[in-house]
């Protein structure tokens, strides 16, 4: 699959992610961060039909695969030009990647959330030491805001979600790292907001298992990477989902042109399902996860009867769940 479709970064235009930048990713994060556990769940294995392993991101010290793209981006930044603190807009976990990022690299960090952005994620960004900025009704009006604040100061690093190359070949460590582990794969299921780590580990995947499918999973209540990669080109969808970490209005172009190039197929799940797909990595793989986190379960099932048989990766992407979210998912 190719994608013809244009898009510009601020920093490498043009450029997609590649396998060697994966494995360069991979080797700025090895002093900062372990390989995350791959286990085979074998509950899920037998509910499915499937060889079926989960990639655990939650155990990261900001319980989410987010510190690995902030930190690599960061850490390119600061190779090309001295900078004293980073700028960033997020739902919640990606503010507290560059916020962790920030502190091991001894910069300051100033995040941009939207008003209504989850309190659990809002309190451990701060709880990090950044300063919080909440800045319109959604995350595309709190990227504004974030970008015309670092376009004034120089000496900061902006870190893109969906543009950032550094961003993207960091969260595709998490498919190097399973392709490396597994001698075969046939599914590879991954939560899709942003696209970054979706189109990341889809470069990694392929690189790696070419015949394997890369499927990314979206809430149905914030389509837009979904609509957009069937429609191969920017389609933009309101957010409406208790997902926060798959919300995405504004598909980035960086994100939709690597989604296009090495993404077999994208599905939509309900926040019914969501909820249901915590409660069930909870009971029977032990895993706590935030309704995001529990996108590739719950895409999975969706297509439960092309899996039999096969070897399947869930990737299990933060546990940062509200006591309300977890309440709900549980009854």
């Amino acid at each position: 699959m190719t994608s013809q479709l244009p898009f510009r970064t601020d920093r490498h235009p043009g450029r997609l992610p590649t396998l060697a930048g994966i494995e360069d990713a991979r080797e700025l994060l090895l002093p900062f961060q372990r390989e995350t556990p791959l286990v085979r769940c074998e509950l899920l294995s037998q509910e499915l039909g499937a060889d079926v392993w989960l990639k655990n991101e939650t155990v990261s010290s900001v319980a989410s695969f987010k510190l690995r793209g902030a930190l690599v981006e960061l850490l390119r930044i600061r190779g090309e030009r001295e900078v004293s603190g980073a700028v960033t807009s997020s739902s919640g976990n990606h503010g507290q990647g560059v916020a962790q990022a920030a502190r091991l690299l001894g910069l300051e960090a100033d995040i941009f959330l939207a008003r209504n952005s989850n309190p659990l994620k809002r309190a451990k960004i701060a709880a990090l030491g950044a300063r919080i900025h909440e800045v319109g009704d959604d995350l595309d009006e709190a990227k504004a805001a974030a970008r015309e604040f670092a376009a004034d100061r120089p000496e900061l690093a902006f870190v893109d979600d969906g543009e950032g190359l550094g961003v993207m070949e960091g969260g595709g460590t998490v498919g190097l790292e399973v392709a490396r582990a597994l001698p075969a794969l046939d599914y590879f299921f991954v939560p899709m907001g942003s696209g970054s780590l979706a189109g990341g580990c889809g470069v990694a995947i392929k690189a790696v298992h070419p015949g394997a499918r890369v499927v990314a999973v979206q809430s149905e209540g914030s389509p837009a990477m979904v609509e957009s990669f069937r429609a191969r080109r920017p389609v933009s969808r309101p957010i409406d989902t208790i997902a926060d970490g798959l919300a995405c209005r504004e598909p980035a172009a960086l994100a939709l042109a690597t989604l296009l190039a090495h993404v077999d197929e994208v599905l939509l799940t309900d926040d019914a399902t969501l909820l249901t797909a915590v409660r069930s990595l909870a009971i029977q793989a032990q895993v706590l996860v935030e309704p995001s986190g529990a996108a590739a379960l719950a895409g999975a099932w969706r297509v439960r009867d092309q899996l039999e048989g096969r070897t399947v990766v869930l990737v299990l992407t933060g546990s940062n769940i509200t006591a309300e979210l977890l309440t709900a998912a549980l009854r």
